[in-house]
C-alpha cells in the first residue's frame, strides 16, 4: 500500500505566532515531525505544506525538499485539514503519482510513537477499514458532559442508561488526540473525512503523545511533558 505522509505547517497562528518554528529542546516545533516521518519505513513519501517560505526553508535543512507552497486560500483559518490534504494528492496526480493511503501529521502533536504508526498501518491493511486515527483517554467523561436546556435547567449530553455513579465503573471514553491520522485515499475523497464510516482508532496513553500545542499554555505545559520522558528515556536507558 503506497502511502504519502503530509505535514501541515501553516505559517501564520493567531495565538501563537511562529509556532512552527519556535525553538523545543533546541529544534524547530515542525522538526519534531519531520523527524518523525522519515523514521518510519513505509511511508513512500514525504511532503510538508506550507505557505511560508521560512518555514519551506527549515524543511530543507532537515531533509524535505518543498517544491510548491500551498495556495493562499487554503492557508486561512477557514481551510480544513482535509481540503490541504486533498490539495497535495491532486497536486501529485498532475505529475502521474498516485497513492492508496495518505498519513496526516500535525506539527503541533510533537512526540510520536512508532509503535503506535505500525499499529495503524497493520489495521489499515484488514480489509474492512477505511481509515485510523489516534486517540486518548477522555479527561471528562461523557457521562459528566452537561448542557442547558431552552428552560436554563442543565440536562446530560449523553444519558447514562445503567445508572452507574462510580466514575471508575464508567465504560470507556476516547477523544480525538490529533496525533495519529492514517486514511485510504479512495475513502477520503469519497467521504471528505479523516473519520471514514469504517474507521479504527489506536490508543495513545501517554501524555507525552497527547500534546497538542495551540497557546503559549499549551507549549509551557509540553515543555514540562517533553523534559519528564526526555528525562525517563535516558534513566531506562543507562538502566539497560
Amino acid at each position: 500500500m503506497r502511502t504519502l505522509a503530509i505535514i501541515a505547517a501553516r505559517g501564520g497562528s493567531k495565538r501563537l505566532p511562529g509556532k512552527n518554528l519556535k525553538q523545543l529542546f533546541g529544534k524547530p516545533l515542525i522538526a519534531w515531525s519531520i523527524e518523525f516521518a522519515r523514521s518510519i519505513p513505509w511511508f513512500d513519501e514525504i511532503q510538508v505544506s506550507t505557505d511560508s517560505d521560512e518555514i519551506a526553508a527549515i524543511c530543507v535543512g532537515y531533509g524535505i525538499e518543498v517544491s510548491r507552497l500551498r495556495p493562499a486560500e487554503l492557508a486561512t483559518d477557514e481551510a480544513s485539514s482535509v481540503d490541504v490534504v486533498m490539495d497535495v494528492l491532486n497536486w501529485r496526480r498532475t505529475d502521474g503519482v498516485e497513492f492508496d493511503a495518505v498519513a496526516l501529521l500535525q506539527p503541533t502533536t510533537p512526540i510520536r510513537f512508532m509503535e503506535r504508526w505500525n499499529e495503524a498501518q497493520n489495521l489499515l491493511n484488514s480489509s474492512d477499514c477505511e481509515g485510523v486515527i489516534g486517540v486518548s483517554p477522555a479527561d471528562t467523561h461523557p457521562y459528566l458532559s452537561f448542557r442547558n436546556t431552552a428552560k436554563g435547567f442543565l440536562e446530560p449530553w449523553v444519558p447514562n442508561p445503567s445508572g452507574t455513579t462510580r466514575s471508575q465503573d464508567y465504560p470507556t471514553a476516547y477523544a480525538v488526540n490529533g496525533a495519529l491520522y492514517l486514511v485510504k485515499v479512495d475513502a477520503l475523497f469519497e467521504q471528505q473525512t479523516f473519520f471514514p464510516k469504517k474507521c479504527r482508532a489506536v490508543p495513545c496513553i501517554e501524555r507525552v503523545e497527547n500534546i497538542d500545542i495551540d497557546t503559549s499554555f499549551d507549549w509551557r505545559v509540553s515543555e514540562m511533558l517533553i523534559s519528564d520522558w526526555l528525562e525517563g528515556s535516558h534513566i531506562k536507558n543507562q538502566e539497560q
